[in-house]
C-alpha cells in the first residue's frame, strides 16, 4: 500500500476512533456493562474514564486533518492502548467477575492499537512523505 493511500485510511480511522472515544465508550458502558464498565454500583470511575477518552477522541479528530503533524499523539494512542489493554487483561483473567471484558473493551483497545500502528508512518517514512 502506498503512503498516500495509507494516510487516507489513517485519517478515516482517526475520525472513527475519535468519534468512538467521544461518544461510543459511554454508550457501550450503558448497553454492555459487563464488557465495558469495571465497577458495579455507584462509582466515579466510569465518568472519569469517559472524560479521559472523550478528550483523547477530540484530539484524534483534530489529528485526522494532518496526521503527519501529530505522530506523537497517534503513537501515544497506540502504546497507551496496548498498556491499558494488557493491564485490564491481567485483571480480567485474575477475577472471574471481569471475564466479560475479555470480549469487550480489552480486544477493542488492542484492535485500535494494531490498526493505528499499521497505518501510522514511522518517523523516516513521515519525513519522506512531508517532502513529497
Amino acid at each position: 500500500m502506498n503512503e498516500s493511500i495509507r494516510l487516507k485510511y489513517l485519517r478515516i480511522v482517526l475520525v472513527l476512533v475519535g468519534i468512538t472515544f467521544i461518544a461510543g465508550i459511554y454508550l457501550l458502558m450503558m448497553v454492555w456493562p459487563s464488557g465495558w464498565t469495571w465497577h458495579t454500583g455507584h462509582s466515579d470511575y466510569p465518568l472519569m474514564i469517559v472524560g479521559v477518552y472523550a478528550t483523547l477522541g477530540v484530539f484524534l479528530l483534530l489529528a485526522s486533518r494532518n496526521p503527519l503533524a501529530h505522530l506523537s499523539l497517534i503513537w501515544f494512542t497506540v502504546w497507551s492502548s496496548v498498556v491499558h489493554g494488557a493491564i485490564m487483561a491481567f485483571q480480567a483473567l485474575a477475577s472471574p467477575m471481569n471475564h466479560g471484558h475479555l470480549m469487550g473493551d480489552i480486544p477493542a483497545l488492542f484492535i485500535v492499537a494494531a490498526v493505528l500502528a499499521v497505518l501510522t508512518p514511522r518517523a523516516k517514512d513521515a519525513a519522506l512523505a512531508k517532502t513529497a
